[in-house]
């Protein structure tokens, strides 16, 4: 394997000593999960903002943004439709219950490897479980109190720069491996 390599010229050369495409491609995978390979982006996002648009590398944050957009409309319209009152107590008990330690998982282990998904999901509800009360309480000694709408409002809030936080990191990552 020389430095320049891509995943086309390194699959040919694998196909050469393995006649099926597919076994080529899962030893190909396999090698770069045990780290033979790194694979590296030609093209990196420049800035902040050209790491927004790239998909492959914000897919995450404007998925979570929408789950959390479509959670604050089903919480304003659930009157509307039966059906989207039960959506509320779904994409409600998200919000509360994983979105906010999501986001601070994602913002303090930005690289992926650094976590498995297990332990993300598992320290992602267990965050989440510790955060919203101390919302509540914090929420307790203010003019608001704690009634609905403070409560909604500091979890989008917090959620929303947490995942702000997350995304920047991540950038920060993606811009010192390239």
């Amino acid at each position: 394997m020389s430095k320049g390599d891509t995943l086309d010229t390194l699959l040919i050369k694998y196909m050469n000593k393995i006649r099926s495409r597919r076994k080529a491609l899962e030893k190909l995978y396999n090698d770069w999960v045990e780290g033979k390979y790194r694979l590296i982006d030609p093209n990196p996002p420049k800035d902040y903002i050209g790491y927004l648009t790239r998909l492959d590398y914000s897919l995450w944050y404007w998925f979570t943004l929408g789950i959390l957009g479509f959670t604050l409309f089903t919480i304003f319209f659930s009157n509307l439709h039966p059906i989207i009152l039960y959506l509320r107590y779904v994409f409600g008990s998200i919000l509360v219950l994983f979105l906010p330690g999501m986001s601070l998982i994602e913002s303090l282990y930005p690289v992926e490897k650094e976590l498995s998904p297990l332990e993300r999901l598992a320290l992602s509800i267990g965050l989440s479980l510790a955060v919203v009360p101390l919302i509540g309480l914090v929420l307790n000694y203010t003019p608001w109190g704690i009634r609905f709408e403070p409560i909604l409002t500091s979890l989008t809030i917090l959620t929303l720069a947490l995942l702000t936080a997350a995304s920047y990191r991540k950038y920060k990552v993606v811009k010192v491996g390239s």
